[in-house]
């Protein structure tokens, strides 16, 4: 028999779980680390003060690849919590050494599906801001699909945010740039921060790759919107 919560349940992934090659250090991380500063999936409300131990701005990072980003933010924000949720090895391994050897404290990892995190972990209202860095951009049409950032996902995650809290997303593909600005300025919560794109803010530390690209001259898009305070 066909259980139809399940079926209910399914999405379009918006990752392939390519593990790639785990390096004996991110094992050792994954291993001796991940129960300090990891969080298991449930699909049961996740107590966010509970999980940090205090009470303090909440960020959910949806996607950290290696982590050397979230861990300059973090380190350089240490008023702020950020969950952050990757689903393959090698990165979350990587960001556990850095965590560890920079000593910080205001991290926790969820190694699973963002949208499945994000529907079944997360409260409504609960999150300060969202941060969605380079997202796969699955750029080939027929794979579109794939993308993460559609109407009913945004629609979904507006509900965590607080009033006020903002969805920052930064990419390097213009066609993909243009879909988000598209999505988000259809969501009737959300209201954007900038005239179309806005300038990369402070926080957000410039990776290696994207100084590749700017002296190449690719471009990158940070997109900044915010939840309305009423409505």
């Amino acid at each position: 028999m066909t259980n139809t919560t399940d079926l209910s349940k399914r999405h379009i992934r918006s990752f392939v779980l390519r593990q790639g090659r785990v390096s004996p250090a991110q094992q050792r991380a994954c291993e001796t680390l991940l129960p300090r500063f990891g969080i298991q999936y449930a699909a049961q409300p996740l107590d966010l003060t509970l999980a940090f131990g205090r009470i303090a701005p909440k960020i959910l990072e949806i996607g950290f690849g290696m982590g050397d980003s979230t861990a300059t933010i973090a380190r350089n924000h240490p008023e702020n919590d950020y969950l952050s949720l990757e689903v393959h090895t090698p990165g979350v391994g990587n960001l556990l050494k850095l965590v560890d050897a920079q000593h910080i404290a205001n991290v926790r990892i969820i190694q699973h599906d963002a949208v499945e995190v994000l529907r079944d972990m997360i409260g409504a209202n609960t999150l300060d801001g969202v941060h969605i860095f380079f997202p796969d951009p699955w750029h080939k049409a027929r794979h579109n699909k794939r993308r993460l950032i559609q109407a009913p996902f945004i629609a979904q995650l507006v509900q965590k945010l607080k009033p006020g809290a903002y969805i920052h997303v930064a990419t390097d593909w213009q066609d993909y740039a243009e879909q988000v600005l598209a999505v988000l300025g259809a969501e009737p919560l959300l209201e954007n921060t900038a005239v179309d794109y806005a300038p990369r803010p402070d926080y957000r530390p410039l990776t290696k790759f994207e100084q590749r690209g700017i002296r190449l001259g690719h471009g990158v898009w940070d997109l900044l919107f915010r939840r309305k305070m009423s409505g």
